[in-house]
């Protein structure tokens, strides 16, 4: 019984993001429309053989914005994941191999970092720096650090003072082959678990911001700006909010599940 729950979720997780990045790829040689091209007769058209998931405010096609949104989503959520994953895992590391005074320092720093809300920091250097993708990977990169930084931490702590560990330090092996040879692969599975969570939480912030008008600006197809920009046409043409919604629900949800999946199996 247990096995099964486990391969349910490995499953639904993996054929969600699965669904994704089909349609990112596929969005690469082919949409059915131009995701940016408006012909304002067409606007607010429901679903139809012609537009299969209808039209917005604009007259553009609804699908080809989503497949195009799904191209940011990926790109987004990778970039945003790598990068919080190496500024992270290197204080981590830092801090779990050295101890004292080094261990120290950084989760100062940390805890300073976390005494700030993830959103409100974003939005500080959005607005600073203006909202294009490479502050907002910034950003929300940023938001991720300290949560790739405490696994990382406690990993080291706990093997540290292995045998393994103390039989390097033993024959004179330098402190760098220690820490990224003989340690770093044993956290290989937190360090998926944590990257598939962050990944769902780049989204979900992602979304967010576009929806405030403080991430990707137009024409580029977000689905939190599509979802946004639906809100005052919610009563004529409810499939403008229900769609992109479902969409980051489901990518989200995704992530989330491989992660469940991933911590089951380790």
């Amino acid at each position: 019984m247990h096995a099964k729950k486990l391969n349910l979720e490995l499953v639904v997780g993996l054929s969600l993001i699965g669904l994704i990045v089909f349609m990112a790829l596929l969005s690469f040689f082919y949409t059915p429309y131009d995701p940016n091209a408006m012909e304002i007769t067409a606007k607010l058209q429901a679903p139809s053989l012609t537009h299969l998931l209808g039209t917005d405010q604009f007259g553009r096609d609804v699908l080809s914005r989503i497949m195009a949104g799904s191209r940011l989503v990926l790109v987004i959520g990778l970039c945003t994941v790598t990068l919080a994953l190496v500024l992270g895992g290197l204080l981590g590391i830092l801090a779990g191999y050295f101890g004292g005074w080094v261990d120290r320092f950084i989760m100062k720093f940390i805890e300073v970092k976390m005494a700030f809300p993830g959103t409100l920091l974003a939005l500080m250097l959005i607005s600073l720096w203006g909202s294009n993708v490479v502050m907002i990977i910034l950003a929300l990169s940023l938001m991720n650090v300290p949560r790739f930084t405490r696994v990382v931490r406690s990993g080291y702590l706990q093997y540290r003072s292995t045998t393994f560990v103390e039989a390097g330090v033993a024959i004179g092996l330098p402190n760098w082959r220690i820490m990224f040879v003989h340690i770093l692969p044993n956290l290989s599975s937190n360090i998926y678990i944590t990257a598939a969570l962050s990944f769902a939480s780049a989204i979900l912030s992602e979304a967010g911001l576009s929806y405030l008008g403080l991430g990707l600006q137009p024409p580029l197809a977000s689905w939190g700006k599509m979802l946004g920009e639906a809100q005052p046409y919610m009563l004529q043409a409810p499939y403008l909010a229900i769609i992109p919604g479902v969409m980051i629900t489901l990518a989200v949800l995704g992530f989330n599940l491989l992660a469940d999946g991933l911590r089951k199996i380790y």
